[in-house]
């Protein structure tokens, strides 16, 4: 590990801080243009002196790439809109949203327009490695062996791993982080709680009857269904719509959508999941057609043959994910054209739903190819 001796930020959600400079945050890299297992990317660099705000504390993250659980990270946040835009990792489409490490950042005192920083002469004192831009884009890949010429990507989600631990869910102390660091409301963790009491009840009795129950409140007061449930279909069916970035769209019933998935709730290899069904019914622009992403678990890049998009403002929110609630990663759900239809009222149903509105963002991992 090598934090060049700069102490943490402790900062939360709002707080104004400044991307250290170019020369600065090199000196904080290992030798393998690393912080604390988290790599530095080339994306980040135009960044280099600007200020943004935080908008989430990374404090844990799912874990897609071997099982299902939280993973345990230090000292690292998330800044506002900034996501890694694939130009020097092959031009990978997923949008991830960036790490940033605190050990590159300036906090900026509120009111006075100036930065509480780590003096420049200290953090150069610790750097030996002759680091510069050539090197950084060196670490973004690599041959996947000698006698195989594919390149194999290297990024902050292939090695997500190297820079968390296990975080197990039942550790208390991170909802407690959570809430401290303004990533989370009360009000969320009590109706995340109350929910996952509610799952624990259907083990006992009248499953059905309390499912039924349950759809009917929320339909009253507007709420999300119940978001467990799966498709019927040995084989599922395919729309084209053409869609296009900037492209008005409501997205289906989840009713509408459920008829057009497997029995292991994917439409030709693409997953619905349950984090994805509060946004059934709503109005969305398309941010992005997705063609090819980087695979976390290989480093490989991999195509999509068939349509896939992301929506703006549609993220996932973690929620209902078992194991993994509240992560701040804010990954971009991949959809189907057949689960959207084109707005037909488009003024109205934009003005109504705020689709213009600024907001920030399961998982891109649960994708098959084949």
């Amino acid at each position: 590990m090598r934090n060049a001796g700069i102490p943490p930020l402790h900062l939360r959600v709002g707080d104004l801080v400044e991307v250290r400079t170019e020369q600065e945050i090199f000196a904080t890299l290992d030798d393998q243009g690393a912080v604390d297992g988290l790599p530095f990317m080339p994306e980040m660099l135009e960044y280099c002196g600007k200020r943004f705000r935080v908008e989430k504390r990374a404090d844990k993250a799912c874990n897609t790439i071997t099982v299902m659980e939280s993973r345990r990270i230090y000292d690292a946040v998330h800044l506002e809109g900034l996501r890694c835009d694939g130009s020097a990792h092959g031009g990978c489409q997923a949008q991830c949203f960036l790490y940033w490490k605190e050990a590159w950042l300036i906090r900026v005192k509120t009111g006075k327009g100036n930065s509480s920083q780590t003096p420049t002469q200290r953090i150069l004192a610790h750097s030996s490695l002759p680091f510069d831009r050539q090197r950084l884009n060196e670490f973004t890949h690599h041959p996947l062996s000698s006698n195989d010429p594919e390149v194999a990507y290297r990024c902050q989600a292939t090695d997500l791993l190297k820079a968390s631990e296990p975080l197990p869910w039942w550790n208390l102390g991170q909802y407690l982080r959570d809430i401290w660091s303004g990533n989370v409301g009360i009000t969320d963790l009590v109706k995340v709680a109350l929910f996952r009491i509610f799952q624990k009840t259907l083990r006992l009795t009248a499953y059905r009857a309390q499912i039924q129950v349950y759809n009917w409140f929320q339909s009253w007061r507007g709420g999300t269904p119940y978001p467990y449930h799966w498709g019927t279909l040995d084989k599922t069916p395919r729309e084209t719509l053409g869609l296009q970035p900037g492209d008005l769209v409501q997205v289906k019933s989840y009713e509408e959508i459920l008829a057009t998935l497997s029995t292991k709730n994917r439409n030709l290899g693409l997953r619905f999941d349950a984090e994805m069904v509060p946004y059934c019914g709503s109005v969305r622009r398309v941010r992005a057609r997705v063609e090819r992403i980087i695979d976390e678990r290989t480093g490989r890049m991999i195509t999509f043959p068939r349509d896939c998009l992301i929506l703006d403002g549609v993220i996932c929110r973690a929620q209902y994910s078992e194991r993994r609630l509240f992560c701040p990663r804010s990954i971009y759900p991949y959809w189907r054209e057949i689960w959207l239809k084109r707005a037909e009222d488009v003024s109205s149903s934009a003005a109504k739903l705020g689709v213009d509105a600024p907001q920030s963002d399961e998982c891109g991992a649960h994708i098959q190819t084949k």
